[in-house]
């Protein structure tokens, strides 16, 4: 099973990206706030890879810490909670962030996250909420702090960049954005709302 790729970013989408490692294109689904932490293509990346193997695919996916690794395989441990939705959750916030509301059991937040319903929320807070503490604590020792609602609009105009869009461009979708959700808005909401401003060329 492939476990780590280390190559270069060959082109991204909005839910994927093929990293080229000696001249093989592998393509590799990540986390909408993954992806836009990925360098711009053409450039040097080392991820951490998941293997899904199904009878009718075979799919990877990946992220750039341990902690986002472990979560995700936390998650996909969960009743009907398959490798999409793992994602899913993981797009809607930060990783400390995301083990703090599962491990205070904040079903109404984690209910938040688009594509995840109140249901789903309370099985994740259910069978995670004891499990995240190990992860909890590698992401405080790492340093890292969930990104602050200020902080959102830069990282939203990096994401992106790193999509291949022109600093103008990102920089009204992420105005637009802002203004139509509020600047607390979370980044995966944030995110969304500017592609669709990017694609109605607004």
């Amino acid at each position: 099973m492939i476990s780590r790729l280390r190559g270069n970013v060959l082109e991204k989408d909005l839910e994927d990206a093929t990293i080229d490692v000696a001249g093989v294109g592998y393509r590799v689904n990540f986390s909408t706030l993954t992806l836009g932490k990925l360098p711009a293509d053409g450039q040097p990346v080392d991820v951490r890879v998941r293997t899904v193997v199904r009878e009718d695919a075979f799919e990877l996916f990946g992220f750039l810490t341990k902690a986002e690794e472990d979560l995700f395989q936390l998650l996909t441990a969960v009743t009907r909670v398959g490798p999409r939705l793992a994602l899913t959750v993981l797009s809607g916030m930060e990783v400390p962030e995301l083990v703090a509301a599962l491990s205070r059991g904040e079903v109404a937040r984690l209910s938040k996250i688009h594509g995840v319903g109140k249901k789903t929320a309370e099985r994740l807070v259910l069978e995670l909420k004891d499990k995240v503490k190990n992860i909890h604590l590698e992401a405080v020792a790492r340093g890292t702090a969930p990104a602050a609602a200020s902080g959102n609009r830069s990282d939203l105009v990096s994401a992106l960049l790193n999509l291949g869009y022109k600093q103008p461009q990102a920089e009204k979708a992420a105005e637009v954005a802002s203004e139509h959700l509020g600047a607390d808005a979370s980044f995966q909401a944030l995110f969304r709302e500017a592609l669709k401003a990017l694609r109605s060329g607004s």
